[in-house]
């Protein structure tokens, strides 16, 4: 049966392992038509023209989508911690200061590049800047795509960053930059993406969502046990990355499950109240609103495993 996917270009995201390895989804009769969206916001729009049934993203836009009405649930975990903050190599950062306060009064008066408003990487940002007083010190510029922060780093248009393990590693590897702070410490147990889903996926199709988190339980499960194997098939599916790179992204945060665990849903809903206190939301939207664990329950009985391996 035909299932339209969106999704992002996140290498860590089962998504990668799926369209590179095809006979998982097509063993289980599942016909995928995948489209590529550049960030969260962007994905929400579609949903709201109904040209996908799932989409692969962050749990803050598809909150903001449920706050404005969208018909959309959470039906699956997929990984945890995945936002980092980095900078120029000249920072001071974790473990050499220990405090988040302090590594980023380093950076007032310069610019932090960030993915678009609504992102949970902006939704971070804007929080740790309202915690340690700094809003109007530090300029945060947003771009509608992720590549372009990495671009506006190198161009050094940009002094730091925050967004994904990629991006994390791009910095290092490719602009003499690093880690300013471990992504566990940052907001720990963060929902970095899900699955959700549309109601009329869950009210005409439910089988066929079910049948589709088999195969994403499966594709996390082939990250945590077999990442160097995942890390070598992300590379040459994508063709323009090396398997070291690769494997460096998988091992920045490597907490991956289809699982909509206690932490999970537990720090989603910090995320409610800091969205609501930041004007993006006009509501504490209610758990129920968000999560729908009646599939995940069916297919992934046993105990989340985001820690395991």
């Amino acid at each position: 049966m035909k299932l339209r996917i969106g999704h992002l270009s996140t290498l860590y995201h089962t998504s990668m392992l799926l369209m590179a390895e095809k006979n998982i989804l097509r063993k289980s009769g599942i016909n995928p038509e995948w489209r590529l969206f550049g960030t969260g916001p962007a994905i929400l729009r579609a949903f709201e023209t109904q040209d996908i049934d799932l989409a692969y993203m962050g749990l803050p836009p598809a909150i903001i989508g449920i706050n404005n009405g969208l018909a959309i649930k959470c039906i699956a975990g997929g990984h945890m911690e995945g936002t980092v903050l980095s900078g120029r190599s000249s920072f001071i950062g974790y473990p050499e200061k220990k405090s988040l306060a302090d590594i980023f009064m380093q950076l007032q008066g310069l610019k932090i590049g960030v993915p678009g408003i609504g992102s949970i990487h902006d939704v971070i940002l804007k929080d740790c800047l309202d915690r340690f007083s700094l809003p109007g010190k530090i300029s945060v510029i947003n771009f509608s795509w992720a590549d372009q922060v990495m671009e506006a780093f190198v161009k050094e248009q940009v002094s730091a960053v925050i967004g994904t393990p990629a991006l994390s590693v791009a910095v290092k590897k490719f602009s003499d930059g690093r880690m300013l702070y471990p992504p566990a410490m940052l907001w720990p147990n963060n929902p970095s993406y899900g699955i959700l889903a549309n109601s009329r996926m869950l009210e005409a199709a439910r089988p066929l969502a079910e049948q589709f988190l088999v195969c994403h339980e499966e594709a996390s499960v082939f990250l945590m046990e077999k990442t160097d194997e995942a890390s070598q098939i992300i590379s040459d599916y994508l063709g323009f990355i090396d398997k070291e790179f690769a494997l460096d992204v998988l091992m920045v945060s490597p907490k991956y499950c289809s699982m909509l665990s206690g932490p999970y849903i537990d720090a989603t809903m910090q995320f409610v109240r800091i969205m609501k206190k930041l004007g993006y939301i006009k509501r504490e939207i209610l758990s129920e609103e968000i999560f729908d664990k009646s599939l995940i329950s069916n297919t992934h009985p046993s105990k989340a495993h985001y820690e395991d391996y």
